[in-house]
């Protein structure tokens, strides 16, 4: 079982490390204040009080065994960067963190930090992006350049097949799951819709109005494929 330090509690690091946790991960979440640590106490592994940005505190709880400390410290930026400083002298395997302005993001990476969260710029660029395409619900960047993203099928494509549109020789895109609604009936007898997901679509299966289709690649194969 891997074992995680999350620093810094606020909603962030809060969501960060119950998720941890849900996903069988063995997490340490860790803040200076004690009402941040009462709150978490019984949804993690363990769950200390201690300053971040001193060097003993951290050994005292054998922080340089973690395999990975994410960083979660927002505002207070001299903080972050201390916290992210000592993990790395202390040889700590992996160490995320999070940045809140270009100049902290590029303290970080001289730091040798080996992910970098910048929850502002990518949520901005997501929300820009689905605002420019109407036909994106979601977007989620990968690494520079490529995104998978969540699209209404475009018309042309409708009763047509995976197989029939190509979409990896004539748009340099991937389909890796279908999204549609289903009809169930739920315990009051009422008529519902319920989520589905094809995570392995199957390739001669026409396609129907209401798919939602995610698919990967370029951003400028995303959009080419978007504007059929």
């Amino acid at each position: 079982m891997r074992q995680i330090a999350v620093i810094g509690l606020g909603n962030f690091g809060n969501t960060v490390a119950r998720s941890l946790t849900q996903r069988g991960a063995q997490v340490t979440a860790i803040d200076k204040r004690k009402d941040r640590v009462e709150a978490i106490k019984e949804s993690v592994s363990y769950a200390v009080s201690l300053d971040s940005t001193s060097k003993e505190a951290l050994k005292s709880i054998g922080i340089q065994d973690f395999d990975i400390a994410v960083v979660c410290i927002g505002e207070e930026i001299e903080a972050n960067l201390l916290t992210s400083l000592l993990l790395k002298k202390m040889g700590l395997r992996r160490v995320w963190a999070r940045a809140i302005s270009p100049l902290q993001k590029e303290i970080l990476k001289a730091l040798e930090v080996q992910e970098i969260i910048n929850l502002e710029e990518e949520m901005g660029e997501i929300v820009a992006r689905s605002l420019v395409s109407t036909s994106i619900s979601k977007h989620i960047p990968l690494a520079p350049g490529h995104s998978i993203a969540e699209i209404a099928i475009p018309k042309e494509f409708v009763g047509k097949t995976i197989r029939q549109i190509n979409p990896r020789e004539r748009f340099n895109v991937n389909i890796v799951a279908i999204k549609n609604k289903k009809p169930q009936i739920n315990e009051l007898g009422e008529r519902i819709f319920e989520d589905t997901i094809e995570s392995v679509p199957a390739p001669d299966k026409p396609l129907a109005e209401d798919d939602v289709l995610l698919i990967v690649g370029a951003d400028a194969a995303i959009k080419k494929f978007t504007e059929k």
